[in-house]
């Protein structure tokens, strides 16, 4: 697969995703739980079909030290049994937000879960990491970077 457009290439994109890197320190240095924020990067980068986002979070995720079983089963987390009720009430608000472009909306009822299981900091870097993978997502979706090639910790 080739890329429609070089994010490489452009000065006005690095610029962008320089920025993009220091907005995402902010989610690296809040309470959220790594691997809370590895769920939401699966899922929501499955959810916008970008492959080199899955591909990439799947691989880091896994050198991280999650299982396959887990990290194959994001995609069909409402059915597995292998997620906390803390990581299902992430996932499930990941899914609700990622597809409010859809038409859909945060459920009160997804929210309450989210609030039994994580305090306000760790709600700001939740809301905070969804957005983030969005707006990653979007950038390589729609310049097509092609999936495949990454190596984890290769950008640090």
């Amino acid at each position: 697969m080739e890329a429609r457009f070089d994010l490489n290439s452009s000065a006005i994109i690095a610029s962008f995703r320089k920025r993009m890197v220091m907005a995402g320190k902010v989610i690296d240095d809040s309470p959220l739980p790594t691997t809370i924020y590895d769920l939401v990067k699966i899922r929501a980068s499955q959810i916008n079909g970008c492959s080199f986002c899955v591909d990439m979070h799947t691989k880091d995720a896994a050198h991280a030290g999650e299982t396959s079983v887990r990290i194959n089963l994001i995609a069909a987390w409402r059915e597995a049994n292998v997620f906390t009720e803390a990581e299902r009430a992430a996932l499930a608000l990941t899914d609700e937000a990622t597809r409010t472009a859809d038409g859909g909306h945060v459920s009160d009822d997804t929210f309450d879960q989210v609030r039994k299981h994580y305090d306000d900091d760790q709600i700001a870097g939740l809301i905070a990491a969804i957005a983030m993978i969005n707006a990653w997502n979007r950038l390589n979706a729609i310049a097509h970077t092609p999936a495949g090639d990454y190596v984890p910790g290769q950008w640090g």
